[in-house]
């Protein structure tokens, strides 16, 4: 196994169990619907409760992307970005097959209550943003 395939895989594993965990404890721990900065909430919807009624689409979406990044991580060269993306859509996935909904607990107050699968995809797809974005200065 390659170097890059490490990290990508280890990013990915990393996200996933510290999502689990985090799910884990705010399920036994925080009531459904307590309010504060840990707010223990249902998505079954996508980023800000979109799509509500689509389920089983964004499961099999999260499959597709998991499956695609499985197989081709190796052709880009952001392992830890595209590893973030990865343990992420795990996560979220779980909880979806699970529960029949995201687990979603952070709560800041001006965002909808979010995740740490949730934090891991935005962190990557800003990542894969700026990078393409000065991959392409660099070129000019």
């Amino acid at each position: 196994m390659e170097k890059h395939d490490v990290r990508f895989w280890l990013v990915a594993a990393a996200v996933l169990v510290l999502d689990r965990i985090s799910k884990l404890l705010v399920v036994a721990y925080v009531p459904l619907g307590q309010p504060g900065f840990i707010t223990h909430i249902l998505n079954t919807g996508t980023a800000f409760g979109l799509f509500k009624s689509a389920h089983y689409i964004i499961m099999a979406i999260s499959v597709l992307v998991i499956i695609f990044l499985a197989l081709k991580h190796a052709n880009y060269k952001t392992p830890f970005l595209l590893g973030l993306v990865m343990g992420g859509a795990a996560g979220n996935l779980v909880d979806r097959v699970w529960y029949g909904a995201v687990i979603d607990f952070i709560d800041v107050g001006v965002w909808p209550v979010f995740n740490i699968a949730d934090s891991a995809i935005t962190c990557a797809v800003v990542g894969l943003f700026v990078s393409d974005l000065l991959s392409k200065r660099r070129k000019i």
